[in-house]
This record gives structure tokens, C-alpha cells and sequence, in this order.
């Protein structure tokens, strides 16, 4: 489904988020989702609030099978094993040949040999997206970073020239997630502002942003950098709501589901969080 481009004063646009959001929830897009263990329960969650349509689809057997009629692919290698490897790769390499878009987020990926070797094999796949923290997209590109298992440890800035690179040697955006959240194709790039402190104090909400990304893209499989934008717009617009009142992250994660769900089009757009890099 290509979305008409609409009239924006964004230059880094060329449809808006709102826009993209009415379109996404009129599909209702089938995404399968790869993912790890602590993240299926609250992916699912997150994508049915903004209104996709999930499905945790991981096994060899069936991944290709599946991939080859969902609308767009996620995969997550968090919790990696052999079993979920074989169907990471059954799945990502049906949806190419099926035209269909797909979601890579390289979680820890430089923390052992495994991991390393494992991403390389789904790089060589051709994601559409690549989303990750800032230590996973600068080690990804092959620099040094100072992660520490599942959590950044260098800034957005820091990430931003290692993205650039990702993009443009593999052909594909690229997202850098954290405090304030960076895109690229390896020609645009643009910033999206919002969010909530409370946000990286709820397990797997990077892991579910994997999936909602997977969710636009499947609504606009020809304008995957501004797919990518939109979905996170949405995140840091309903993290920017739903931590006005929270008193902890666990009323934030109930909130922030709250806030998924009522966030409009107009709301979206009204907020103006992408700033051209």
C-alpha cells in the first residue's frame, strides 16, 4: 500500500506521521514477529494498541510459510537460540522473495561470537530497517562501543555517522532508539523528539517499537524512512503522555498502552517531533 504524499512543511517528509497512522490502523497489517521470550507478551500488547495486527511466528517449520503472507516480518534476536536462528532465516529470506518488508534489531548482537555470527547471516538477508540502540548500531557498523549486554552505553550523536554507514553499505533505514531517537537512509536523516524517563525502566519496549515499526513499513513498503519516522513519532508521543502522570513504570506501561490506542492523526501531526538532522 503506497500512501499519496501529502503537502508538509517538514523537508524530511514526505507523508506525514498522522497520515501514515490513519493508513496503518485502516490496514490493520499482519505482522509476524520474531522475537524474544520477556518481549512477545508486551509487543503484542503495544502493536494491538496502536492497531496492528501481531503474530509470534517463529519456528522453521512454519516461518517461511507464514512470512510469505504476512504483511511485514519482524526479528528480534534477543534471546537467540539454533531453533529461533533457523526460523529467523526461513522467514527472512521468504519475505524478500515475496517483496515483503522486514524489521532487524540486533539486540546485544556484539556480546558473544554467536550473536555476532548470527546477525551477520541476517544482515547478508537485506533488512529493510535496522533498529537498534546506539552501542548496537555503532558496533554494527563496525566500530567500538561501550555497551553493556542489552543496555547503551554511548549517546544518539555518537551513533549517528555509524548509521549513515549501516545505511548506505546495506541499502536500508537505519533507527537509532535512546533518549531522542535518530533515522537515516544514507541520503535524509531527521530526529524524533518525546518520550518518557519512564520509558527504559519497562522491560522490552525497544523490542515492541521493533514490532510497530514492522507495522508501518507493512503500510508503506515504498517509503520505508518515513514509515520509520512515523512509528516512532507515535511512541514518543504516547511516552510523552503517558509519563505526565505516572508515578512509576508500573502505572507508565499501563498508561502507555492507554495512550497508543486514543493517540489521533491530527494529535500526532500537531506535535511536530520530527526535526530534519
Amino acid at each position: 500500500m503506497e500512501v499519496d504524499p501529502v503537502h508538509s512543511n517538514n523537508p524530511a517528509l514526505a507523508v506525514t506521521p498522522g497520515q501514515l497512522l490513519e493508513a496503518m490502523r485502516a490496514k490493520n497489517p499482519l505482522v509476524q514477529n520474531i522475537t524474544n521470550f520477556v518481549a512477545m507478551n508486551i509487543a503484542a500488547n503495544v502493536m494491538l494498541a496502536v492497531g496492528a495486527s501481531p503474530a509470534m511466528v517463529h519456528s522453521a517449520e512454519e516461518s517461511a510459510e507464514f512470512a510469505a503472507i504476512a504483511s511485514a516480518l519482524t526479528v528480534n534476536i534477543g534471546t537467540i537460540s539454533p531453533d529461533f536462528l533457523a526460523g529467523m532465516k526461513q522467514a527472512a529470506r521468504a519475505a524478500g522473495e515475496n517483496g515483503k518488508p522486514w524489521v532487524l534489531d540486533p539486540v546485544a548482537h556484539f556480546a558473544t561470537s554467536y550473536r555476532r555470527a548470527a546477525v551477520a547471516e541476517m544482515l547478508a538477508l537485506k533488512p529493510t530497517v535496522i533498529r537498534g540502540n546506539a552501542s548496537e548500531i555503532i558496533a554494527l557498523a563496525g566500530e567500538r562501543s561501550g555497551g553493556q549486554g542489552v543496555d547503551a552505553g554511548d549517546s544518539i550523536a555518537s551513533a549517528e555517522l555509524a548509521a549513515g554507514t549501516l545505511a548506505k553499505r546495506h541499502g536500508c533505514v537505519v533507527a537509532v532508539t535512546g533518549e531522542h531517537d535518530f533515522v537515516t537512509d544514507g541520503k535524509r536523516s531527521a530526529h524524533v523528539i518525546g518520550g518518557s524517563a519512564w520509558m527504559p525502566k519497562v522491560t522490552a519496549l525497544g523490542c515492541a517499537l521493533t514490532g510497530v515499526v514492522g507495522a508501518f513499513v507493512a503500510t508503506a513498503p515504498e517509503q520505508p524512512f518515513d514509515a520509520t519516522l512515523a512509528a516512532l513519532s507515535v511512541f514518543a508521543a504516547a511516552g510523552e503522555k503517558a509519563g505526565k502522570d505516572a508515578g512509576g513504570p508500573g502505572s507508565f506501561a499501563v498508561r502507555f498502552l492507554d495512550e497508543l490506542a486514543r493517540l489521533t492523526p491530527i494529535e500526532l501531526d500537531a506535535s511536530d517531533r520530527v526535526v530534519p538532522a
